[in-house]
């Protein structure tokens, strides 16, 4: 499996997860609030911040209609517009370059999901050094490809689609010159059930694409992305607020930067800790070895005394005969005098 590098990162089973710090819309349509999340996210230890680059009118249009409004049951969005909603999480373009330069003085890699040519064009003038294709736009092949002919690194989400739609997106993208892709599992919805994670499918689309496979989250609290690096994910995507009472769009189902900390120290631990398939001592356990139990006389004897479960007991340390023969050696007699602390051994019955 091909491991990948983005900035200075490089991204893969025998790396630390690759943890990217999603802003979204949780700036609050302020230059200054985004700027303090870009802060944040470098603080955090999070290893990338990621962007959304549209803005109301290159990702839909401004209609009223029932196709353009969403369900009044959304529990965090529900009855608005998707202009309406666009329009308070979006964006602005002219903040990228600020933002771009804030992230670049804490060495913190940031890059986006561009949503039309347009946003791809910016980004490429900033230098984007990978591209993020949302879940909606996974069908958008058109979009994918042009993504793809950058030559950057692909983080495409694989929410609601289907077997055949994450193939035709992944030709589009390899036919394009893609060559450096990471599927990632998600559940697109907001938020999610932990039980609709169904990370059992990150190995699944590993083996089926012969890609590696990370996890897109937005359940809440850090338990399901820190399982997912049991599964095999090699990247983990999720939301960054300041705070999540503040009235951000996905403020309810986002982390705050000490979560996020949590995050980051907590996959790298899962990480360490899938470790190999041997079974048996670790070096770390070598000590723990002498320690196991063993039959000891546990009383001065004489020898022709007899082995009674007075003198003979299973102890701790290791360095008598097994537990398991204290059957053969009861009523047996000592053939010399041993004394209390002897490892019972053979030639002493």
């Amino acid at each position: 499996m091909t491991t990948i590098k983005i900035g200075d990162h490089l991204i893969g089973p025998g790396h630390r997860p690759y943890v990217i710090a999603e802003m979204s819309g949780n700036h609050n349509g302020s230059l200054e609030r985004a700027l303090s999340i870009v802060d944040a996210a470098a603080e955090s230890g999070a290893n990338a911040l990621k962007l959304q680059t549209y803005t109301p009118d290159t990702i839909t249009i401004d209609a009223d209609g029932p196709d353009f409004r969403l369900s009044d049951g959304h529990e965090l969005w529900g009855g608005q517009t998707l202009y309406e909603l666009y329009r308070k999480a979006h964006t602005p373009y002219e903040w990228h370059k600020s933002l771009f330069e804030r992230a670049a003085a804490h060495g913190l890699t940031v890059f986006s999901a561009p949503f039309d040519p347009s946003a791809i064009a910016l980004l490429e003038s900033l230098g984007a050094p990978a591209y993020k294709i949302a879940s909606s736009e996974l069908v958008d092949l058109p979009l994918v490809r042009l993504a793809a002919r950058t030559g950057k690194p692909l983080i495409m989400s694989t929410g609601m689609a289907s077997v055949a739609e994450i193939g035709q997106a992944l030709e589009a993208a390899r036919g394009a010159g893609a060559e450096q892709i990471v599927l990632l599992a998600c559940t697109a919805s907001y938020p999610a059930a932990p039980h609709e994670s169904n990370l059992r499918r990150i190995p699944v689309l590993a083996e089926t694409f012969g890609v590696q496979v990370g996890l897109s989250d937005h359940t809440l609290g850090v338990g399901v992305p820190i399982a997912s690096v049991a599964y095999g994910a090699t990247v983990i995507e999720k939301h960054l607020t300041l705070a999540r009472d503040d009235g951000g769009v996905d403020s309810a189902f986002s982390l705050t930067p000490a979560e996020m900390r949590v995050l980051v120290d907590e996959t790298e631990r899962a990480w360490q800790a899938r470790g190999t398939s041997n079974i048996g001592p670790t070096e770390s356990e070598r000590e723990g070895l002498r320690f196991r139990r063993s039959l000891y006389v546990v009383a001065d004897v004489e020898a022709g005394e007899p082995v009674t479960p007075a003198n003979v007991r299973s102890i701790r340390p290791a360095n008598g005969l097994p537990p398991a023969e204290i059957d053969r050696v009861l009523g047996r007699r000592f053939t010399r005098a041993a004394a209390k602390g002897t490892p019972l051994t053979w030639d002493l019955i």
